[in-house]
């Protein structure tokens, strides 16, 4: 009988393309990983892996039962949602995904929540970029993800997700305090077009955003330094050291020396939690988007 931790462990093979990436998408050892792929391939008797230079690629027959995986792995999922939903309590274990900002503004509270409201339920939280957990959420790496979006600029989503508003959350300019538009009671982005900026990393869905924006309203950004955190990027303009979009989420106290103004037309990061929809009737599930939404309504009366 084929194993069905064992057919997980090829399916993510199969999906990352390496025993050193499934093993981080499965938060495990790449010796546990070649070890279940190894036990598999007794069971079934036939080779699943091949070397392929420094690398791995999936034989005939790997490919083959890999694909008969996707689909076991997805029945057995929908089993237990409806199991789940029949029982009528939220039980078992619960894998969620936040970026940065809600991972430290929003899940705190929102897990602490479930964490009262419903003991049998083992919530866990990883930290990732929305890009990263959209496709965490479709392969089954995690079960819910709270992801972002901005008001000009929509994150596009696979089909089989569904998706529940949690928040919006407004964005200010920071700069530092000795900037001639510190004082201002509201600003326009227009007003920064000689400004040097400090953005997110290259390649991240917000620094893809501030290029767009900026470019949008005739500013070609000179980016002079780039942080993925909010914090660091405080300290960078308390420094003297540039100007930057900074979202309310999660933002914490403002240093000494950064003066944080907000936009006449305002911008907004759209919130979201999304999980498969297959997955739609699980209790723990709804328990976590309710505990989430409670949180954000909390940071939005804030």
């Amino acid at each position: 009988m084929l194993n069905l931790d064992r057919l997980r462990t090829l399916s993510a093979v199969a999906r990352h393309g390496s025993v050193s990436a499934a093993a981080d998408g499965l938060h495990v050892t790449t010796s546990a990983v070649s070890q279940q792929i190894a036990k598999l391939e007794r069971e079934t008797g036939q080779q699943l892996l091949a070397k392929n230079g420094r690398g791995v690629r999936l034989t005939d027959a790997g490919r083959l039962l890999a694909d008969h995986a996707v689909r076991i792995l997805s029945q057995v999922e929908l089993a237990q949602a409806e199991l789940e939903a029949h029982r009528g309590q939220a039980v078992g274990e619960l894998r969620l995904g936040a970026f940065p900002t809600a991972a430290r503004g929003l899940l705190p509270p929102a897990l602490a929540a479930l964490r009262v409201d419903h003991p049998q339920l083992r919530a866990g939280l990883t930290e990732m970029e929305p890009d990263e957990s959209v496709r965490g959420v479709v392969r089954g790496d995690i079960d819910l993800a709270v992801v972002l979006d901005w008001y000009n600029r929509p994150l596009s989503l696979p089909e089989g997700l569904a998706k529940a508003p949690l928040l919006d959350d407004p964005a200010d300019v920071a700069m530092p305090s000795t900037h001639p538009l510190a004082g201002r009671r509201s600003v326009e982005l227009e007003e920064f077009a000689d400004d040097e900026w400090i953005s997110w990393p290259q390649g991240e869905f917000c620094n893809e955003w501030l290029m767009f924006t900026l470019r949008s309203k005739g500013i070609e950004p000179r980016v002079a330094h780039m942080a993925e955190e909010h914090g660091t990027q405080l300290a960078l303009i308390a420094a003297g050291l540039g100007v930057a979009v900074a979202p309310r989420l999660g933002r914490g106290p403002v240093p000494e020396g950064v003066s944080v103004v907000p936009v006449r037309h305002t911008m907004r990061r759209h919130v979201y939690a999304i999980w498969r929809a297959d997955a739609d009737r699980r209790p723990s599930i709804r328990a976590a988007v309710s505990a989430l939404r409670a949180a954000g309504e909390r940071v939005e009366g804030c």
